[in-house]
């Protein structure tokens, strides 16, 4: 079953925002981190940001200071949202949780940033 639902995604112009969202269904227990990873095309898949079940978060040097990371524990939710998006940053983006031994892995939404 899926476990892990992106949403929020689209086509937006350089020096625009989206927030895209992640949902983790309940079933997945303990989840140590949340995080965002991402896929260009024709690219391999890169890693965005990641936030602990303490709050902690870390960004690839790429995204600081446009993107932000947070999430909400009552909903199971987290939150990628994506300023001054420039056209580099289109791609496939994939939620990611963490529950030690197992990795899952949403289906992925699009983003598209026109030039």
């Amino acid at each position: 079953q899926v476990q892990l639902v992106e949403s929020g995604g689209g086509l937006v112009q350089a020096g625009g925002s989206l927030r895209i969202s992640c949902t983790a269904n309940r079933s997945i227990l303990n989840i140590n981190a949340l995080g965002w990873y991402r896929q260009p095309p024709g690219k391999q898949r890169e890693f965005v940001a990641t936030i602990t079940s303490g709050g902690s978060t870390h960004y690839a040097d790429f995204v600081k200071g446009r993107f932000t990371i947070s999430r909400d524990n009552a909903k199971n939710t987290v939150y990628l949202q994506m300023n001054s998006l420039k056209p580099e940053d289109t791609g496939v983006y994939y939620c990611n949780a963490k529950a030690l031994p197992k990795d899952y892995w949403g289906q992925g939404t699009q983003v598209t940033v026109s030039s």
